[in-house]
């Protein structure tokens, strides 16, 4: 007897047919569902990761940026104070001009300054282009030390301290030569302020001590001028 379409032997390995193909329809479900959720762990993993390790470190960056600034403003500041006092102190007849002022002097010190505080440096600074002139007094500065007291955004006050020497023509045996004075003194508050970017010095005045003066143009004992040069004659030759 043949078998015909219907009978249990066929109907058998039909439904055999389709129970492997239900399994592997689900199979490919369940292996797309773990894809998908591997692939959403990945991703907040690697967001997390990503805030975690890069916003910190940004985080510390803008401070260590903001303190890096802070500390390169102090700096300025403080290069700016000391070469005011090392320009302002060093001149002598090699800055005079045919003229009898010292144009070169006047232009080194006006870059560090303020254009007020330039105007009473102009108005001084001719006691010693005269000195200069008659006198042949040269002058050379060194500067010790300098620090900030204070500073914000937009002004600071420097402390300076140091020595300047003046020197003047040797006569007699010493003809010929420079005869330089002892060295005087000075500690100053440098006031600065910051226009368009730049430090500039504003003002300045000798810091005192046990009532005696130590403004850097100004000898101990001798009346303080922010510019002029102690009046005191060339030393004598020791006989």
């Amino acid at each position: 007897m043949t078998q015909e379409e219907g009978t249990p032997g066929s109907g058998t390995s039909g439904a055999t047919s389709a129970s492997h193909g239900f399994r592997l329809g689900l199979l490919v479900v369940l292996v797309l569902v773990l894809v998908g959720s591997l692939a959403w762990t990945g991703y907040l993993v690697a967001t997390r990761t990503s805030s975690a390790s890069g916003s910190l470190p940004e985080r510390v960056g803008d401070v260590l940026s903001g303190e890096d600034a802070i500390a390169a403003q102090r700096e300025r500041v403080m290069d700016v104070a000391s070469q005011f006092m090392l320009r302002v102190n060093t001149y002598g007849p090699d800055d005079l001009a045919e003229d009898g002022t010292m144009p070169d002097y006047r232009e080194r010190v006006g870059e560090l300054i303020t254009p007020a505080f330039r105007a009473d440096f102009e108005t001084q600074v001719g006691t010693a282009e005269q000195t200069v002139a008659q006198a042949q007094l040269g002058r050379e500065c060194e500067v010790y030390g300098v620090g900030v007291s204070t500073m914000d955004a937009d002004s600071a006050t420097a402390l300076v301290a140091g020595v300047f020497t003046n020197s003047y023509p040797g006569n007699g045996r010493r003809a010929g030569e420079r005869v330089e004075s002892e060295p005087a003194p000075f500690r100053v508050r440098i006031s600065l302020v910051k226009i368009a970017g730049e430090w500039l010095v504003d003002d300045f005045a000798p810091v005192t001590g046990a009532g005696l003066s130590l403004d850097p143009s100004a000898a101990p004992g001798e009346p303080a001028d922010p510019t002029a040069p102690p009046t005191d004659e060339a030393p004598e030759e020791q006989q």
